[in-house]
C-alpha cells in the first residue's frame, strides 16, 4: 500500500537518514586511532571522549526513539502517571555523580570494558561474572527491539509498510557500526540531539497555538479521561507510591544497562562524568516537553490505531510536509544511535565475559575486536527478528522485565566499590532470588511491572523491581553473614 506516501516528507526523511549514514562511515576516520582492531578502540572509542561528546552520546543512548514515542503515548493513555519519567531522570543524576566516577576509575585502572569485567575483577567469581553479563545481554535485546517499534511508527506515518524499510535501516546501521564502532553513534548523536531539540521546541511553541492554547489542551485531555473513565491530569488513589517507586527503581536501573555503562567507560575522566551529571538534566526538560505531546493528542482529536502513533500523527496533521519529514528523521535517528550503542554494549559483554572467559582465554586483541564486531551484527539481527516474528507486546513485556532484571546487577556492580564485606556466593544468591523472583511477580501480575503489597484493608502498589532488589540485598546480606560462621565451624 503506497498511495498514502507524502513525497516531500519522504524526501526530507531520506536526505537526513543518508546524511547520518555517511557520517557513520566517516566516523571510522574521526579521532582515528592507530588501529580499531582493539576492543578498547572499537567498543569504547579509546576511552577518550570529553565532556561534550559524552553529553551527546549518553543523552543519545539514554533518550531513545522509543522514549520519544512511548512517553507521550503513556501520557496520552493514562495522564499524569506517565510523567514518572521526569523524576526518574532527575533522581538518576546524583547517583551518576556519586557512583559512576568510581566505577570509571576501577575500569580505567584495570582495563575493564564491561560490568562483568568489574565484577570478576572484584570477586574473582566466573559464576557471578556470567550472571551479570547474561543479565545485561538479555535485558538489552528487547530494548533494541523497542527502538524498532519507534521506527515502525515513523515508517507507518510515512506510508512505508512492511518489514523491508526497517530491515534496510538496520542493515545500514549494522555496517557502519561494524566499521567504526562506538565512534559512529557518538558522531551521529550530535545531529540527532540537535534535530530532536528543534522538533520539540517547534512542537511546544506551535502546536498549542493551533489547538487553542495550553488551557484548551489540558481541558480536552481532562474531558477525554473523564469520558472513558480512565486516566487523569492528577495522580490519585494508590498511584503515589507506585509513581514514586517506579521513578526510583527506574533511576537505579538506568545506568546498569550495558549501553549507558558503555558511555561512562568511554569517557576520558571521572571529572567528565561529574560534569555530565550536572549538564544532562537539560534532557529532562526536553522529556517533560515531549510528554506534553500526549495531552496535545487529545486536543487535536486524533484518530489513532495505537497510542504509539500520537507523536507522528501530530506532526503529520499539524505541520507542513517538509517539517513532518524532518521530525520523522529525528525520531528514526533517535532509534539508530541507541540501538548502535546497545549492540556494542551487548557485544562487549559476550566477547569479554563469555568468549574470552570460556572459549578462547588466549584470544588476541585483534581477535577480541573481531568477535565483538561479529556479535554486534548478531545482536541487531536478533532484535530485528523479535519485531518481525513476535508481537510488539511481547517486546514491550520483555523490556519491562529488562528493567527489573538489570536492577538485580546493582549490588554486585556497585557494592564492591565501597566495601569488600560481600562475597561472590552471597551476591550470586541475591541475584538469583531477585532475578527469578522479580520475573515470577511480573508474570503473576499479567506482565505489569507493579505489585500490590497488602497493608491493612487496602495496601499499596510498588514497582516490582524495587521489591526484587530488596529481596536480592536481604538474601545477599543473610548468606554473607552465615558464610563466615560456617567457615569457622569447619576450621
Amino acid at each position: 500500500m503506497m498511495t498514502d506516501i507524502d513525497p516531500t516528507a519522504l524526501a526530507v526523511f531520506i536526505f537526513f537518514l543518508a546524511l547520518v549514514t555517511i557520517m557513520g562511515f566517516v566516523a571510522a576516520r574521526w579521532r582515528r586511532p592507530k588501529t580499531l582492531a582493539h576492543i578498547d578502540e572499537w567498543g569504547l572509542g579509546g576511552r577518550t571522549f570529553g565532556t561534550w561528546i559524552t553529553w551527546f552520546l549518553v543523552g543519545g543512548d539514554f533518550y531513545t526513539a522509543y522514549t520519544v514515542i512511548a512517553v507521550p503515548a503513556l501520557v496520552y493513555t493514562v495522564g499524569a502517571y506517565g510523567f514518572f519519567a521526569l523524576p526518574y531522570t532527575i533522581v538518576v543524576y546524583p547517583f551518576v555523580f556519586m557512583v559512576m566516577p568510581l566505577l570509571w576509575r576501577r575500569a580505567k585502572d584495570y582495563g575493564y570494558v564491561t560490568a562483568g569485567d568489574v565484577v570478576h575483577g572484584q570477586y574473582g567469581s566466573r559464576a557471578l561474572e556470567l550472571a551479570v553479563a547474561l543479565t545485561g545481554v538479555i535485558a538489552t535485546m528487547p530494548y533494541i527491539a523497542l527502538q524498532l517499534v519507534g521506527m515502525t511508527a515513523v515508517f507507518k506515518a510515512l506510508g512505508l509498510h512492511g518489514e523491508l524499510p526497517l530491515a534496510v535501516a538496520f542493515i545500514i546501521l549494522a555496517l557502519y557500526t561494524y566499521s567504526a564502532g562506538l565512534r559512529a553513534p557518538a558522531l551521529i548523536a550530535f545531529v540527532k540531539d540537535i534535530m530532536i531539540y528543534i522538533v520539540v521546541i517547534a512542537a511546544i511553541a506551535l502546536i498549542p497555538a493551533k489547538l487553542g492554547g495550553y488551557a484548551n489542551v489540558f481541558a480536552a485531555a481532562d474531558a477525554d479521561f473523564k469520558a472513558k473513565g480512565a486516566g487523569s491530569l492528577l495522580l490519585g488513589g494508590n498511584q503515589y507510591v507506585a509513581y514514586a517507586t517506579l521513578a526510583l527503581g527506574s533511576a537505579l536501573a538506568a545506568f546498569m544497562y550495558p549501553h549507558t555503562l558503555t558511555g561512562i567507560f568511554a569517557s576520558n575522566s571521572g571529572n567528565t562524568i561529574r560534569k555530565n551529571a550536572v549538564l544532562l538534566p537539560a534532557y529532562t526538560l526536553l522529556l517533560g516537553l515531549l510528554a506534553l505531546l500526549g495531552y496535545m493528542g487529545h486536543a487535536a482529536n486524533l484518530k489513532l490505531d495505537s497510542a504509539n502513533d500520537v507523536v507522528p500523527a501530530l506532526f503529520q496533521n499539524l505541520f507542513s510536509s517538509w517539517f513532518a519529514g524532518f521530525a520523522f528523521a529525528a525520531i528514526a535517528i533517535g532509534a539508530l544511535v541507541p540501538a548502535a550503542v546497545m549492540s556494542i554494549g551487548a557485544a562487549n559483554l559476550f566477547t569479554r565475559n563469555f568468549w574470552k572467559a570460556y572459549v578462547d582465554p588466549q584470544v588476541s586483541d585483534a581477535g577480541e575486536a573481531k568477535v565483538a564486531k561479529m556479535t554486534s551484527l548478531v545482536v541487531k539481527v536478533g532484535a530485528l527478528l523479535v519485531i518481525i516474528f513476535l508481537p510488539t507486546q511481547f517486546a514491550l513485556d520483555l523490556q519491562l522485565l529488562g528493567g527489573i532484571w538489570i536492577l538485580q546487577t546493582l549490588p554486585a556492580l556497585v557494592f564492591g566499590l565501597y566495601t569488600r564485606w560481600f562475597r561472590a556466593p552471597a551476591l550470586l544468591a541475591g541475584w538469583f532470588v531477585g532475578f527469578f523472583g522479580g520475573t515470577y511477580l511480573v508474570g503473576d501480575a499479567g506482565w505489569k511491572p507493579l505489585h500490590m503489597v497488602p497493608l491493612g484493608e487496602a495496601g499499596f502498589t510498588v514497582y516490582t523491581g524495587l521489591l526484587a532488589l530488596l529481596a536480592n540485598i536481604v538474601v545477599a546480606v543473610i548468606v554473607n553473614a552465615v558464610m563466615p560462621a560456617r567457615a569457622e565451624a569447619r576450621a
